[in-house]
């Protein structure tokens, strides 16, 4: 019984680890097939298999494209049955993907960081009202929680005030405002809560012996 024991070491490498040796024989075999209808009638059911296996993709789109697509790679595209789906190549999947594009800009008051400035877009073109009142607000509130974390001392609202004007190109002004932003002694006690005894960030909680 001993001299009949397999190792992992001993078998073949499978390609998607993921679906386990099972899927791997059933897909081994289904190349082995001599017949095609045969092949397209196993294939389907190796599909159901995998989708079975991953029951919270079924509703992502184009989950069983994937499936397809991971059915061949798995045979080593080896396998000849009809896909609903175009049939990828191995020089598709060994192709190196392209650069990845990133945010070139440079703002000036980086401890702000780009959604902030993206954020001020948007609320420039939103119509005057309510709505849009409660944005900037929110915005210049957040803007003074970003400067405390860079200054971690305190800012005047007049501060944060000229650099949305300045960020939105003048177009959002507040600096005759009779609004009152989250003062920095709010705002650090709110940071203070979720940081440990230890200053790093999570729960607070308290010191406790061990024995």
């Amino acid at each position: 019984m001993i001299d009949n024991l397999e190792y992992n070491t001993e078998r073949p490498k499978l390609i998607i680890p993921e679906y386990g040796r099972h899927i791997q024989k059933m897909v081994d075999y289904c190349i082995s097939l001599e017949d095609k209808d045969e092949r397209n009638k196993t294939a389907k059911s190796i599909i159901a298999v995998m989708g079975n296996l991953n029951p919270h993709l079924r509703d992502v789109p184009d989950f069983q494209h994937k499936l397809w697509d991971q059915l061949f790679i798995i045979s080593d595209f080896k396998l000849e049955v009809d896909s609903p789906y175009p049939i990828p190549s191995q020089e598709e999947l060994s192709e190196r993907p392209g650069p990845l594009t990133y945010p070139q800009n440079h703002p000036k008051y980086r401890f702000y960081g780009n959604n902030i400035k993206k954020m001020i877009d948007v609320a420039c073109s939103w119509e005057d009202g309510d709505m849009k009142d409660g944005l900037v607000l929110t915005i210049a509130n957040h803007m003074k929680k970003s400067f405390l974390n860079w200054n971690k001392d305190t800012v005047e609202d007049d501060v944060i005030f000229g650099h949305l004007y300045e960020l939105s190109n003048g177009k959002i002004n507040m600096k005759n405002s009779d609004e009152d932003l989250t003062t920095s002694t709010e705002l650090l006690k709110t940071k203070k809560r979720y940081q440990g005894s230890n200053g790093k960030k999570g729960k607070k909680t308290r010191g406790r012996k061990r024995h």
